[in-house]
């Protein structure tokens, strides 16, 4: 078997993978003692993530990006004007601890950069345009995300998120990851053997993202006492925005009158987020684990589980209505 067959194998049997990491790391947590020492592997394995992640990410076709012009308005306004007080009333659900409210606003603030391609792929949507538009996704977050946790937390946000350790996680779980996937892509587009390279990382995101699964998720079981309550009083908040989410992006999309497959697309962006990516961010807070971690995890296999029914559901919406005029 090939190398891409291997990739588009794991691609498709991605939430399966996922999965049985969690399961797999839990069993482990419950019968091996001392696995919570993996906390320290946590960020080796998220920058592992991070980099390979980020090598699909076109970041040379930033032009073509902003070339659809429309589409980039319809996904900017989805993912940082509209699903942000779509947040505003769904955080009024939550309990008033600050850590807890953090945690969902770190996740459901940040739109998925990198399997939600793969997912609007499966729901026919125009997954293409949307990976050429993931660099500017990433970019406006993070310059954003400071920002709308003062919005939200107020006085808690300047006691909970301090900007040294923030900077420096935003730095080398983030910035060094993309710097050094965007050399990758320069090498890969200048050597036969920079191409071999990136053919072979291409394998690596569905693992990587499985390893971090599992060492989160085996590092956070044995210290789990104090997260239960924080863990399942925010399912339904993520159970609410995983239904309301994705239909708010169709909504936005087709007022910016956008062609279906581009529509699907900015609901699928408006209904993903980009939980462990903001994780390294997370785990910089003073006091983290085990609520953040335990919080943010949540999310992310709530949104596995909507996955299944989105590349479902949001595949048939536009499908018998007549295109409007081509976005660009």
């Amino acid at each position: 078997m090939g190398q891409q067959q291997i990739r588009d194998a794991l691609e498709g049997r991605q939430i399966a993978v996922y999965f049985c990491a969690v399961a797999s790391a839990a069993a482990v947590a419950l019968l091996v003692p001392g696995t919570a020492t993996l906390e320290r592997a946590v960020n080796p394995a998220l920058a592992l993530m991070l980099y390979v992640t980020f090598l699909q990410v076109p970041v040379a076709e930033l032009r073509r990006a902003f070339g659809r012009f429309r589409f980039l308005a319809a996904l900017l306004v989805a993912n940082f004007v509209v699903i942000p007080l779509l947040v505003a009333v769904l955080v009024q659900l939550l309990p008033a601890d600050p850590m807890i409210r953090l945690g969902v606003l770190l996740v459901l603030l940040a739109p998925c950069i990198d399997y939600v391609v793969t997912f609007s792929h499966l729901g026919r949507a125009d997954a293409r345009l949307l990976l050429a538009a993931t660099p500017v996704l990433l970019i406006v977050q993070m310059a954003l995300l400071p920002g709308y946790l003062a919005v939200f937390l107020g006085e808690d946000a300047a006691r909970l998120v301090h900007m040294g350790p923030f900077v420096h996680a935003f730095t080398w779980l983030i910035l060094v990851p993309l710097l050094l996937a965007a050399l990758t892509q320069v090498w890969a587009a200048r050597s036969r053997a920079g191409r071999r390279v990136a053919t072979l990382l291409g394998v690596l995101p569905v693992p990587a993202t499985a390893l971090v699964l599992f060492v989160v998720i085996a590092a956070v079981v044995p210290q789990l006492g104090p997260a239960i309550g924080p863990a399942l009083r925010v399912v339904p908040v993520y159970l609410a925005f995983a239904i309301a989410a994705p239909l708010l992006g169709w909504l936005v999309a087709r007022r910016f009158g956008l062609e279906a497959a581009a529509g699907r697309s900015v609901a699928f962006s408006a209904g993903t987020r980009n939980s462990l990516v903001v994780l390294p961010l997370a785990l910089a807070v003073p006091g983290a684990i085990p609520v953040l971690p335990a919080v943010i995890v949540t999310q992310t296999l709530v949104e596995l589980l909507g996955e299944l029914v989105y590349v479902r559901v949001i595949a048939r919406w536009g499908r018998d209505a007549p295109a409007p005029v081509a976005s660009g």
